[in-house]
């Protein structure tokens, strides 16, 4: 079993939206069983709050639920728990290693390090632009499943 843990600030935006994308992504695929996918936030502003309507609303649009998500924190005992932590921009991070203390597996990279084109996926918090979030989690959790298939580590 793969386990995969998303990362942003407030696990309300972004990380939720990789986490069902990459769940539905799989599913489709017929990878589900191979897999644990979930998320979690840096920050503790958000904890126990639902996912963004913004999120919610494009979720919706690709007919992937997220029903019942709330907010969660990152903590350090996950780094253990999770074969790969990949957060969102640069910002995050920071804050996860800060978290987990260090990295000594290699497990915690951006989720866009593993696209031709690495970059920080921008917060839709504070652009209000859900679609090019969308686009940016889309190209890097294709990219994420074609590196584990690269690695031979799903058919």
């Amino acid at each position: 079993m793969i386990k995969v843990l998303f990362i942003c600030h407030g696990n309300i935006c972004r990380s939720p939206m990789a986490e069902f994308v990459f769940k539905d992504m799989v599913q489709k695929k017929g990878l589900a069983d191979q897999f644990y996918i979930a998320s979690a936030a840096t920050s503790t502003e958000e904890i126990g709050n639902p996912v963004h309507p913004g999120t919610r609303r494009k979720l919706h649009e690709l007919g992937i639920s997220c029903a019942g998500k709330q907010a969660v924190q990152l903590k350090k005992d996950d780094y253990n728990n999770y074969d790969y932590i990949l957060g969102m921009d640069q910002w995050n991070l920071r804050n996860m290693i800060r978290i987990l203390r260090k990295d000594p597996e290699n497990k915690v990279k951006l989720l866009l390090d593993y696209s031709r084109s690495p970059r920080d996926i921008a917060d839709p918090w504070y652009t209000g632009d859900f679609e090019v979030t969308y686009r940016d989690i889309l190209e890097g959790c294709e990219a994420f499943l074609n590196h584990l298939r690269a690695q031979r580590k799903i058919p």
